[in-house]
């Protein structure tokens, strides 16, 4: 028998996830000037890094030959004065992404299930799955979450509900009030997930879910340094909870998962609130520029409320093929159940243009 024959059959079954093609890998194959090339295909921040925190990784450099803070209590701190929570209401990890692989160690197995909206983050099926969980996918309402159907599903056996808001990748958003009435129909014994990593650079006022941390319950919300500060190459994210949730959720997390490069960053962009603004207003620009381009052009697509778009092309195939092919990298939404669409991420005014014109070239031959 072959070693592929002993895999974990929950494992073998999951087909891994595919993040936007590196600029590298298209200049490659297309045989294009990397400078050339504006990658919108990943939700990342296109002004780069916060400047506070480029000057904290400079500083932190000579010190890459020990080992990081294994508890990030120096970030713990800076996020309990930022956010008004003790210390011991956080989690940090290896981006926020690793929380959601924490929470499956400790609560997903064949026992469980786990409910989430279609067209929501793919990691949370893909996580259901690995850890052999139910995966209880609730139909959409306008390609966003239906909350009320969301809490209808809920069996005996859930023990996580995801809610992303703003929802990657349909751009959708659901307010304070639909998130309050869901949440008097979530039984006690089941943690809520609300993954919030566009939360500082959203357009809408976000929900205050905080407060049902603060009430003490089985709520966990995540956030992340990758969008807001243009972070994500450094892969830091964190959680806030109830202790008693913390306590549990920390013990599959392996030492050192936050490098001491990455802490140093995010203690710093804490303080950089002139370079969140700034993002948003280039976000801001983004978003009425190629809503204008939509609208001249005919082409349906979800309101966005953060740095990204979904925008209905038909061949959502075809239509990343020959963008890729004028060097601009978007997003083929087929892995979500949207063969029609592609999402964008605002880039910078130039790259935005350039977004424009390629599409123009490419409607004529979609």
């Amino acid at each position: 028998m072959s070693l592929k024959d002993y895999m974990n059959p929950d494992v073998a079954s999951v087909v891994a996830y595919q993040p936007g093609k590196p600029i590298t890998d298209v200049a490659r194959e297309l045989g294009l000037d990397p400078d050339t090339i504006a990658k919108l295909a990943s939700n990342e921040n296109p002004l780069g890094p916060s400047p506070k925190a480029k000057k904290a990784m400079r500083a932190a450099i000579n010190d890459m030959h020990i080992y990081p803070d294994g508890g990030a209590l120096a970030l713990k701190d800076k996020l309990s004065e930022t956010l008004d929570f003790p210390t011991d209401h956080f989690i940090v990890g290896n981006g926020s992404n690793e929380i959601l692989e924490f929470i499956g160690h400790c609560f997903m197995h064949q026992e469980t299930s786990v409910v989430a909206s279609a067209h929501a983050f793919i990691v949370y099926k893909l996580m259901a799955k690995m850890f052999g969980s139910e995966f209880i996918e609730v139909p959409s309402i306008e390609l966003g979450h239906d909350l009320k159907a969301m809490a209808k599903a809920i069996k005996p056996t859930t023990r996580v509900i995801f809610v992303c808001n703003p929802n990657n990748p349909t751009g959708t958003f659901v307010s304070g009030q639909q998130i309050d009435s869901f949440m008097k129909k979530v039984p006690e014994d089941v943690l809520v997930v609300f993954d919030e990593a566009y939360a500082e650079i959203c357009t809408r006022k976000m929900p205050d879910t905080l407060k049902y941390v603060r009430e003490g319950r089985n709520v966990m919300v995540l956030r992340t340094f990758s969008k807001a500060y243009g972070l994500a190459g450094l892969r830091i994210g964190y959680g806030i909870a109830k202790p008693e949730i913390i306590e549990m959720i920390g013990k599959p997390r392996q030492p050192f998962n936050a490098n001491a490069m990455a802490q140093a960053a995010a203690i710093a962009a804490l303080e950089d609130k002139a370079f969140v603004n700034k993002s948003k207003r280039l976000f801001k620009r983004g978003i009425e520029h190629v809503i204008e381009f939509c609208e001249e052009s005919n082409l349906e697509y979800i309101k966005p409320v953060a740095n990204f778009m979904l925008i209905k092309v038909g061949d959502g195939a075809k239509c990343f093929e020959e963008l890729q092919k004028r060097g601009v990298i978007t997003r083929p939404m087929a892995g979500y159940q949207l063969p029609d669409w592609i999402r964008i991420s605002f880039g910078t005014d130039e790259e935005n243009e350039k977004l424009i014109e390629a599409f123009k070239e490419v409607l004529k031959c979609l």
